[in-house]
């Protein structure tokens, strides 16, 4: 794997699972524990999610001309930057809407305290899923690209998978609220700009 590639599978790794980094936060200052079974079964549903879509960009790839593939896979990942930078001026357009109209996944994303349905402080395997589908949203756009662009579907899976696991896992445990607040907004700012990044220098 050359080193662009590398660089590439690093980045969608990363930039795919930055919302795991803001969710993580949210629940160190409510004090919810994610086990590590929980966000295990997290990680596995992201390491899924990219590699499915990953495959699906890898056969419509053997379909299509190879420029137009990467044409494709830019279009679609810096769609997502771009519809992941609007995430915090939409959030304030909809603050009227009332949140029992609001998409259920949208609004887990917006209070993910809310997965924790038992109120245990503590989210459970079964709860974790339903996290996991919603935090996975990202990793598909990554995968396709990945696969479209032909990256190693396999290798940009783990680093999602991976990166799922570590962000969440770390900045669970990372405290303070005004922390959070500031982060979250950043979070999404910096995944918005390199998803962009990464589908604008691929085609050059």
């Amino acid at each position: 794997m050359g080193s662009y590639s590398l660089l590439a599978v690093i980045a969608i790794g990363l930039a795919s699972n930055l919302d795991n980094a803001g969710v993580g936060i949210a629940y160190g200052v409510r004090k919810i524990r994610i086990p590590w079974y929980s966000n295990l079964a997290i990680a596995i549903i992201s390491f899924l999610a990219t590699l499915v879509s990953g495959f699906f960009g890898s056969w419509l790839s053997s379909w299509i001309h190879p420029w137009i593939g990467q044409l494709l896979g830019t279009v679609v990942i810096v769609g997502v930057g771009v519809w992941v930078l609007l995430q915090p001026f939409l959030e304030k357009k909809e603050a009227s809407v009332q949140e029992d109209d609001m998409n259920p996944l949208t609004r887990l994303l917006r209070n993910p305290e809310e997965a924790d349905k038992d109120s245990s402080k503590s989210i459970s395997l079964g709860e974790s899923v339903v996290l996991g589908i919603a935090l996975a949203m990202n990793a598909l756009a990554g995968g396709f690209n990945a696969g479209i662009t032909q990256l190693n579907v396999w290798y940009t899976s783990l680093s999602v998978g991976l990166f799922s696991y570590l962000l969440l896992a770390a900045c669970a445990g990372f405290g303070e609220k005004v922390a959070a607040e500031k982060f979250g907004n950043r979070a999404t700012v910096i995944s918005g700009l390199l998803l962009i990044l990464i589908g604008i220098h691929q085609l050059f």
